[in-house]
């Protein structure tokens, strides 16, 4: 929820909730809920109940996503009391809602996410906003990236087309973290003149056969891609893959999201997807991109409960 630290500094935010409808959508974007999935994926074993907390494209900025608002997250994720914590990225503030804000630095939105607990461990991937706001990075074309190396200093494990093997109640599986699929915008693009939501090709880092070579046993796998657009191409060896990426298309109407930063338009824009038997969860995510609202698509925690009852979503 928005604190009142927070909620004052929104009063002096010009062009923005001067309407009931504005200023409802602007609300809307501070009101994080618990979204929850149950599902048994195929290739799971039998016996594995496995509880993994998502939080996804923080966008961490002020006045909108303070590090005082994600240290509330956080302890909002460890009542979930999950068996493992997973970030999926976008863990800076987008371009353009970057007119709106002012930035935080990666070692204070980093600490405050080495708060999470988990069993199991807390694991990152980067997104693609992490990889565009560093112009060093961009022009050298390859990272390390300031958000990835902060990461890893708060003690956060940083995954990038790499995979472990854990375990829970003895029975094994596997979580896999893909590379960003954006890594790059295209060459002489500014931050200015660049269009997050534009059909523009980029050069990714991603790699999933070399991810999946990884595996070297046939227990379950679980991968997190902070985009979803790989998905068309993940083999059936994946028992579920999780994404954030779209913010749920972060303005809904009617459940019809008008932009959508995909090449597949709304296809993959939210929710639990099946497509030919394999399984896709795509967070809502908690930040904002382009402006502070959300509307028809709160922030959320989500929370996935694998190996437990009938599928079902509360």
């Amino acid at each position: 929820m928005i604190s009142r630290r927070d909620l004052l500094k929104l009063t002096g935010v010009a062009g923005v909730g001067s309407t009931a409808l504005s200023g409802y959508a602007l609300a809307e974007a501070f009101r994080e809920n618990v979204t929850t999935y149950n599902l048994i994926p195929p290739n799971w074993t039998s016996g594995l109940k496995l509880k993994l907390a998502v939080l996804a494209d923080l966008h961490v900025c002020e006045p909108w996503m303070s590090v005082e608002r994600v240290q509330n997250i956080v302890e909002q994720t460890n009542r979930l009391e999950a068996d493992a914590v997973l970030l999926l990225g976008d863990y800076v503030v987008g371009y353009r809602l970057g007119q709106y804000s002012a930035k935080v630095s990666d070692q204070a939105w980093a600490q405050a996410l080495a708060g999470l607990k988990a069993p199991l461990g807390v694991h990152a991937v980067l997104g693609n906003h992490d990889w565009w706001d560093s112009e060093e990075v961009q022009e050298r074309g390859a990272g390390p990236t300031p958000a990835g190396l902060a990461l890893q200093a708060a003690g956060i494990t940083v995954h990038e087309n790499t995979a472990v093997r854990l375990e829970k109640d003895g029975h094994p599986f596997w979580l896999a973290g893909l590379g960003d699929q954006w890594a790059f915008r295209p060459r002489g693009a500014s931050s200015d003149e660049f269009a997050e939501g534009s059909k523009t090709r980029f050069r990714g880092v991603d790699d999933l056969p070399g991810t999946l070579r990884l595996v070297t046993d046939d227990a379950p796998v679980v991968l997190m891609a902070h985009e979803p657009d790989i998905f068309p191409v993940m083999p059936e060896r994946v028992s579920l893959t999780i994404s954030g990426h779209t913010h749920g298309g972060q303005v809904r109407i009617f459940g019809y999201a008008p932009v959508v930063p995909s090449r597949y338009g709304s296809r993959y824009v939210y929710g639990h997807i099946v497509e030919g038997g394999r399984h896709l969860i795509v967070s809502g995510g908690l930040g904002c991109s382009s402006l502070p609202i959300r509307f028809g698509s709160p922030p959320e925690i989500v929370m996935i409960e694998l190996g437990g009852a009938e599928e079902g979503q509360v």
